[in-house]
């Protein structure tokens, strides 16, 4: 049974079963141990050019919705982008990917390394996404759940030209509102479902889940958007999870109700983000499929990695434009 790192003084664990699952056999997402917000008060992170680094890999749908956010926003030159392997070993996140297999700026080989670094009693999951300022070498925030939000507000001075507005000040209860259900049903739902260890616990996610899917399947049939007529941070944590159902999650999750191309609704709205700037370009289907299916936590002993779903598809023609008039 994975559970301890194996690097030689670590305590960090590197499994979602090592600690995250009830008696009742219910998938229970830790907490975030790094959660001071960015800002301008006394006691919160200073807002600088080039002072933090954001680690992701691409398989993890919340590291991948800070990514969107970051290139939506303009903030490539801001911050900068460490990229671990899609595929999670049992030494956590690893940065096989760069030469040498370490970090170019941070050199480190595994993301637990600086978590141990910044705090050697955590004993929790080191976890994408990471912002690790480099300039005091420490571990500053994983808060994913409101790590966009921070992008969007408090890295408002460093915004390219004509940004958009993804967190609008007169949606912002609205938009934490529907954040706050669509984690717990959908976003986190699919791994309720997917690290389920009793029958009970999985149908219960898996009825959650398709309940709301439906409920966002009708809610899009009259809009182009969730808000309306413009892309707003609820857009992009609906759409790490749609990119990612069909093929990963339908077949290793089991949450095989419907697949998204079976919505027409959702399948038309997933299209029409994957194929803006920021949502497609950053999609990565391969490192999605092995991320999911060869990883550690994939129970796939001969490494056998499923040809489809086709892919082609996303870039098919989507009807909603109809909205705009």
């Amino acid at each position: 049974m994975p559970n301890n790192n194996t690097i030689k003084g670590l305590n960090i664990v590197n499994h979602e079963i090592a600690k995250e699952i009830t008696k009742d056999g219910a998938f229970n997402r830790q907490k975030n141990a790094f959660t001071t917000p960015f800002g301008t008060r006394p006691g919160e992170l200073p807002v600088e050019t080039g002072r933090y680094r954001l680690l992701w890999a691409r398989i993890c749908p919340w590291a991948h919705r800070a990514v969107i956010v970051r290139e939506l926003l303009g903030l490539q030159e801001v911050i900068s982008l460490g990229t671990a392997s899609p595929v999670r070993t049992e030494n956590g996140w690893a940065f096989s990917l760069d030469e040498d297999g370490a970090d170019p700026v941070l050199g480190i080989r595994y993301l637990p390394e600086i978590y141990a670094e910044t705090d050697p009693e955590y004993s929790g999951r080191a976890t994408v996404p990471t912002v690790v300022d480099v300039l005091e070498r420490k571990v500053v925030n994983n808060d994913y759940f409101r790590l966009t939000n921070y992008f969007e507000t408090a890295f408002k001075p460093f915004h390219k030209e004509g940004a958009p507005d993804l967190y609008p000040q007169h949606l912002q209860a609205e938009i934490d509102e529907f954040n706050d259900t669509l984690f717990h049903e959908v976003n986190n739902g699919v791994y309720k479902a997917g690290f389920a260890h009793s029958q009970a616990a999985y149908e219960q996610a898996y009825d959650v889940l398709f309940a709301r899917l439906d409920q966002l399947e009708e809610r899009l049939s009259s809009q182009r958007y969730l808000f309306g007529g413009a892309i707003t941070d609820s857009d992009v944590r609906l759409y790490v999870t749609l990119v990612r159902f069909d093929a990963a999650y339908y077949s290793v999750f089991r949450t095989n109700r419907n697949r998204i191309i079976d919505f027409p609704n959702l399948w038309n709205y997933a299209k029409d983000l994957y194929q803006t700037p920021g949502f497609g370009d950053t999609t990565d289907f391969d490192a999605i499929k092995r991320g999911y299916q060869l990883g550690n936590h994939a129970n796939n002993p001969h490494q056998l990695l499923a040809k489809g779903p086709e892919l082609s598809v996303w870039n098919d023609p989507h009807d909603r434009g109809r909205f705009n008039k």
